[in-house]
């Protein structure tokens, strides 16, 4: 198996074979939040007017999303999973876009299969990459914007492909670097709705879902992420 790292939106266009979008902070945590809680569609969307169009067409699809860390006039909710952590999304279509996670989903046209990846379901990323035995694995971290490289979804591509290749993972590490990374708090405090402190916790909550989210065709060209459980040991 060979296992490559690529970094932002470039990254995103070079992975082929079994892709992984990687956003830690928080695009793909927040999705795993809300599709545990009960969401019946979600759909990633890079442009804010495909979002919009989405709504006007459809006023009881949730909007969630953001720009530069901000949530979007007319949103339902920011890319907080602290906010949306108690929201019971039974039987929603929800339709999400950000500006780093939803744009490697878009940008990652040379890839066999896509997922998506945080820490929240590490184990099940790397239980079904396993289970499906590719030649090749991209895991692209899309960092800050989708413009700066960022440390925990570089430190998230590490600890898959290091578990791959049977090596020693150290999460409790990959936690206190980034508890004490300046950038990380800085980067929590955009604004206390699109960024609260919880999230912190919740985007670093090991393996806390056993299954991945597989970006498939929906309708109209769009994608959905759909739920796979994964029959992989939780650790």
């Amino acid at each position: 198996m060979e296992i490559q790292i690529h970094q932002l939106i470039e990254g995103a266009r070079k992975a082929r074979g079994l892709t992984v979008i990687i956003d830690v902070f928080r695009a793909f945590s927040l999705a795993c939040y809300v599709i545990h809680n009960g969401a019946k569609v979600f759909i990633p969307v890079g442009d804010l007017d495909t979002a919009y169009r989405l709504k006007k067409e459809h006023p009881d699809y949730v909007l969630l999303g953001e720009r530069e860390g901000v949530i979007q006039p007319g949103f339902d909710y920011g890319n907080s999973p602290a906010e949306i952590e108690s929201v019971d999304f039974a039987g929603k279509t929800v339709v999400h876009t950000t500006s780093a996670g939803t744009q490697g989903i878009m940008n990652a046209v040379n890839a066999d299969e896509i997922i998506t990846g945080s820490f929240v379901n590490a184990q099940a990323v790397i239980d079904y990459i396993r289970m499906k035995k590719p030649e090749v694995v991209s895991l692209v971290c899309m960092g800050w914007r989708a413009a700066e490289e960022a440390d925990e979804d570089t430190l998230f591509a590490e600890y898959v492909k290091s578990a791959l290749q049977g090596k020693p993972v150290d999460f409790d590490a990959v936690y206190r670097f980034m508890k004490d990374e300046r950038k990380t708090r800085s980067f929590m405090d955009v604004t206390p709705a699109s960024a609260a402190l919880r999230d912190f916790d919740l985007c670093l909550s090991l393996n806390r879902f056993p299954f991945v989210l597989k970006a498939e065709p929906y309708v109209d060209s769009l994608l959905r992420l759909r739920k796979i459980q994964t029959p992989g040991e939780r650790s």
